[in-house]
């Protein structure tokens, strides 16, 4: 069984001050000073006078003149998050977040430490209570149906789905459902001009109508509707580094680099680097005028030299949006340790192989573990061309 934990509106209950601050009031997350002026999380009374999440700020602000802009912190926001993630991970969970203020983890692992699935729920909110508001729990034997029963809970207590209930119950929830998934988001406005509602009415439709309308997204909007989903990815579990530091008076310019060499001194330092390469860090900003900044860099290659480091961060700070107060830096993925020497030609591990093999890693660190497939040849004498191949994970 799948657990969905829900926290609603978690990026702007958090830097609004709490749920309670979202109720009867008009809030929508401020776009951040030089990017594209869209809004971020809208709260509820919002949404009922017309304004949406990623709406252009002059539309919403036509639609709702007293709408309350919150300043965006997403510093502070994955910062709870994280810390609402650990605390699940130490119940034993592995956990696969979607985003902030929704996750994912399955029962079956946990049952020998906790015993029922009832008693992993129970566990989950003995683990502490989250920042940002109350936590919504939904349990189903897909990562879809525990999602749709999370969002359905108007209280406390979590409701659990098992077996052709949860799928004739799945039936009569709403289509919007699916803009909670990157691959079928893009398919709520088509659908709601074809008058299709509920996703018993999308499973009704066909998945040959649909693969035929919509292509891919069709196709995995039908297995949801369906009741079928894909296994989770959880996250893999990696130490992480981190260093901050008062700008004070130097919130801008060359100073600003020379804080950024300092906190590059400090954690290329520390002890539990262990003389591994930095693959992927975050830089992060607490700006003066309220908010935050956070700037994920992934490096071409796994770097272990100060100079190098500090040149590729440098050419980011030019994106801070404001004048900043404090600047972090942290570790998101280390590489190989520094002093790692290349196998001998005679060992049957060639230097293309082993090029080959910090290429992928490097993939994976930009676009996730899943970004790297190889093909294996399934049914070769297949007429349908989707079964003569297949795509799985690249090892190593």
């Amino acid at each position: 069984m799948v657990v969905c934990i829900h926290l609603p509106r978690f990026e702007l209950a958090l830097p609004a001050g709490g749920a309670q601050a979202l109720v009867g009031r008009a809030l929508a997350v401020a776009p951040l000073i030089g990017s594209e002026q869209r809004l971020g999380e809208v709260s509820g009374a919002a949404e009922a006078r017309g304004v949406s999440r990623g709406m252009a700020l002059g539309e919403a602000l036509a639609r709702c003149p007293d709408l309350v802009l919150v300043p965006a912190d997403p510093v502070g926001v994955e910062e709870a998050w994280e810390s609402t993630i650990r605390s699940l991970e130490s119940i034993g969970a592995a956990v696969e977040p979607a985003r902030p203020g929704l996750a994912y983890f399955e029962t079956g692992p946990l049952r020998a430490l906790h015993g029922t699935d009832a008693a992993v729920i129970a566990a989950v909110r003995r683990a502490g209570r989250p920042p940002g508001g109350h936590m919504r729990i939904g349990a189903g034997p897909t990562r879809f149906c525990a999602l749709a029963a999370a969002l359905a809970v108007r209280s406390r207590r979590p409701l659990v789905l098992d077996g052709r209930d949860a799928i004739r119950w799945l039936a009569g929830r709403p289509v919007g459902l699916l803009g909670f998934r990157a691959e079928t988001e893009e398919l709520l406005e088509p659908l709601a001009r074809l008058g299709v509602r509920t996703l018993g009415e999308l499973a009704r439709l066909g998945r040959p109508a649909l693969a035929d309308r919509f292509g891919g997204a069709g196709m995995c909007a039908h297995r949801l509707a369906c009741g079928m989903d894909t296994p989770l990815r959880v996250r893999r579990l990696e130490e992480r580094l981190e260093e901050t530091m008062n700008v004070g008076d130097t919130s801008s310019g060359p100073a600003l680099e020379r804080v950024l060499g300092v906190l590059v001194d400090r954690l290329m330092a520390r002890r539990e680097r262990r003389g591994r390469t930095l693959r992927a860090v975050t830089l992060s900003a607490r700006l003066l005028a309220g908010g935050g900044w956070r700037e994920r860099v992934v490096f071409r290659q796994a770097l272990s030299d100060r100079e190098r480091i500090s040149l590729a961060l440098s050419v980011r700070l030019l994106l801070l949006p404001a004048p900043a107060a404090t600047l972090g830096l942290a570790v998101e993925r280390f590489g190989p340790p520094a002093g790692e020497q290349g196998a001998l030609l005679g060992e049957g591990h060639s230097a293309r192989a082993e090029r080959l093999r910090e290429a992928v890693a490097q993939m994976r660190a930009v676009a996730g573990d899943d970004a790297a497939l190889r093909v294996v040849c399934v049914d070769p004498n297949s007429r349908v061309p989707e079964r003569r191949v297949m795509l799985t994970p690249l090892p190593g």
